[in-house]
Order: structure tokens, then sequence, then C-alpha cells
């Protein structure tokens, strides 16, 4: 009888953050595979147990033998009688703890975002989804495939279904895999994410609105959604229950979200009323790039181009944030703020008249002037500042990343919070009341 593979020495060596984890490293065709014995070697010395699954061009570039050798496990290179895909990404108690499928080429990302399996790795990828298994895609190809609208497009598409993404680095031309240790890191903080929203219920919006003029002409901004649909990826990520009020954004909603489609801001505030008013929610984050001023009349029909001038009234419109607490007054509210251009104290200082007036329990604010910051862009840069004024910078980040962070603060906030109404209502009524 054979001993135990003796490459698993390595196990622990490091860390146990990830002992009892069990990682699927999905590997394709690109010459970044050369990396993955490293990562799988990396992940097991933090306490990880990683199986190798390799598609047919893979094997071209590096051999199954190498892999387990790194790994100690035997290597998938095609699936047989022992349906392998199930075994190990399948619906049951012993499947992976996460699937990482580095590198992913553009056809494997292609493949994945339309559920076409005919590789072991793209077949493991659509048993995970299935199953309900983590997903991390590091990309690697030539930075002009990377570009490819349609490679973009499918990026998204597979964020939408709450798959993540790591790097990739553009050098020399090239959209190269993410640095090993940053590949590690994100693995780390995808399995050991709490699910501390598990039991919650968040009301989020998200997206611009937009405030017709005449039947075919609108007023709106840059919003396109993302921030709003990151923190609604990563609330259901840490167990929440989500509804999305979601304007015309550019960004796929999660399918696991309750999703209601609004365009102007009166169809937002009447969607967040009614929500509001029809079930409990524990949590709602504002995030809507909603209009503060609209026409005062729309005009039922095209206006007929060629005019000397044409003159529009604006009106303002109604605050949705404003009406929240009106509805549900025990709601944990989080507010965003942008303003363009102006300094840090000023931002601050803007962001706390807005908690005071819209009785907010904390505030998301940001300067959009500031380059890959802000309306449309993958990052931001931000401040959280509670109603005790607290502040929390967050610096240049992904906008995922900026999510989780905020989520973070939120559920200490709200715990603290039910904490405190839990407390004043056991405290007894005076002698005089």
């Amino acid at each position: 009888m054979l001993n135990k593979h003796t490459s698993k020495q390595i196990i622990g060596t490091k860390s146990e953050v990830l002992k009892g984890k069990k990682i699927v490293l999905c590997i394709t065709g690109s010459v970044a595979a050369m990396e993955c014995p490293i990562i799988a070697r990396e992940l097991m010395r933090d306490g990880a147990e990683v199986y190798a699954v390799m598609s047919p061009a893979a094997t071209k570039l590096i051999t199954p033998d190498l892999m387990e050798w790194a790994t100690g496990n035997p290597v998938v290179t095609q699936l047989t009688g022992k349906v392998e895909h199930i075994s190990l990404a399948g619906d049951h108690p012993d499947t992976a703890s996460l699937v990482l499928v580095a590198p992913a080429t553009a056809n494997t990302i292609s493949k994945i975002a339309y559920g076409i399996d005919d590789t072991p790795p793209t077949t493991v990828v659509s048993s995970a989804v299935g199953a309900g298994i983590p997903i991390v895609i590091v990309p690697a190809m030539h930075e002009s495939m990377f570009r490819h609208p349609i490679v973009l497009d499918n990026i998204n598409r597979l964020r939408s279904l709450g798959m993540e993404f790591v790097g990739p680095r553009f050098e020399e031309g090239k959209a190269k895999i993410a640095h090993i240790d940053t590949i590690v890191a994100y693995v780390l903080e995808v399995l050991t994410r709490p699910k501390d929203m598990k039991g919650l219920r968040v009301l989020i919006t998200a997206g611009p609105t937009r405030e017709y003029i005449d039947a075919v002409r609108f007023i709106s901004n840059p919003s396109s959604g993302k921030m709003g649909v990151s923190l609604a990826i990563s609330s259901i990520q840490r167990g929440a229950e989500v509804t999305l009020v979601y304007g015309p954004g550019t960004v796929e909603p999660p399918p696991l979200a309750k999703v209601v489609s609004v365009e102007s801001t009166r169809d937002m505030l009447e969607a967040v009323v009614t929500n509001l008013k029809k079930e409990h929610y524990d949590i709602m984050i504002s995030t809507a790039a909603v209009s503060d001023y609209g026409p005062d009349t729309k005009i039922d029909a095209k206006t007929p181009s060629g005019k000397k001038d044409f003159a529009v009234k604006f009106v303002p419109l109604p605050k949705v944030i404003e009406k929240a607490k009106e509805v549900a007054p025990d709601i944990f509210l989080v507010g965003f703020k942008a303003e363009y251009n102006i300094a840090k104290e000023q931002l601050i200082t803007c962001a706390l008249n807005k908690i005071k007036k819209a009785n907010l329990d904390m505030i998301v604010a940001n300067d959009i002037s500031k380059e890959n910051a802000g309306f449309a862009s993958n990052s931001n840069e931000v401040y959280i500042i509670d109603k005790s004024g607290e502040v929390t910078h967050i610096p240049l980040s992904p906008k995922r990343v900026i999510a989780s962070r905020i989520l973070d603060i939120v559920v200490k906030k709200y715990e603290q919070k039910v904490l405190e109404l839990q407390k004043s209502s056991l405290t007894p009524r005076s002698a005089e009341e």
C-alpha cells in the first residue's frame, strides 16, 4: 500500500487558514500555465487540498505529471465513467470549496459565459455554477484579445452571475496573469469571506434615472450601476436576500437578486416605497444616481428639429432617500454622496449634512472628478462616514473591493444599532413617565 503522496507534506506549513478547503484548479491553454505548479503549492502551504483539471491545450504546455507532483493528487485530463466533474464540483457534501480557473483564455471565458462545456475545465465550471460553488477566474492572453468587446461583455456577464476576476496585468502588449501572491490573496479572501448577512433583507438602489423632455429626449447622467451591482453581489455572497431597484444601468444585475427595473426618479421612489411598505427590510443602500431636477412637463411627441431655440423649465424632483425613513423608521439607511472637484474636508462636511437631512445611519462620499473614480469606472476612492462623524478612507480600489469594505462597516454598525435598540426597549420607564 502506497503512503500519502510526499508532495502533501507542505500542506499547512505556512498557515492553516485554508484547512479543510478543497480547491479545483482548472488550467487552460495559455503559456501562463507554467505558473500553475507554484499557485497550487502556495495554496497548499495555506492548508488547502488542490486538484488540477487540464484542457487538452494546457497539456501541450505543461504535463499532467508535473501537476500531479505539485498537488499530490491525480490530474483530470479527460472525463470518464468516474464523472470527475461531479465528483470535484457537484452538489454534494464533499464538493469543492472553490473553483479557480487560472489561467483563463479568451476562448474559455467565452465558453463559460454561454454554458459551453467541451473541455474538462469548462465542464467542471458548468457543474460548479449549478452547485453554487464560488468561481474565481484569472485571465491571461494578448491585450488585443482581452480588449475585444465581446470578451469584455462576457467578463461582465460572468461577473453578473457572481463569478470573480483577478487581473490581468497589462505589460508588453499582453494581458498577463496576475501575480501569484495576488491570486492566492484573492482566494483567501473569497474562502474566508464572512456569511455575516445571512437572514438579512437588503434593498439596494442603483443606476441612473432618466427624465424625459419629450417622447424621445431625456436628461440623465453617466452612472453605470456598477457600484450598486457590486454591493448586491457582495451582499448575496454574504448570505443576504437582496432586492435591487435598478435604473437603466450598463451592467447586468445578479440573477439571485430580485430586480425591479425603473426609469425615472418617480418610478424609483414608487418602487422603493412600495417595497418598504410591502415587506420588512433590515438595510437599505442607496447608490443610485437619482436626477435632482426634471422637466416640469413632458411633451408627448418628438419635438421637431431646426428650432431657433428650445427652452425647458426644470423643477426639483422628490428625494428618494429622504422618503425611506418615513416609510421604514427602523431601517439601517446608507446613502451615497457624489461631489465634483472639492477638497476632502468639504466633501466630508457635505456628507455629514446629508446624513442629518435624510436621517441616514451612514454615507459613502466620493469626488467624481478624480481619475479612474466615480461614474462608469471600475474603481473608486471613497470616504465612509457614520452619524458620529467617524471617517473611513478607502483609497482607489476596484469597486468589488470597495463593496466588500462598505459591507464590513455596514454589518458592524447595523449590529451596534440593533443592540442599542434592544437595550433601549429593556430600559425601565421612570416614575414620572
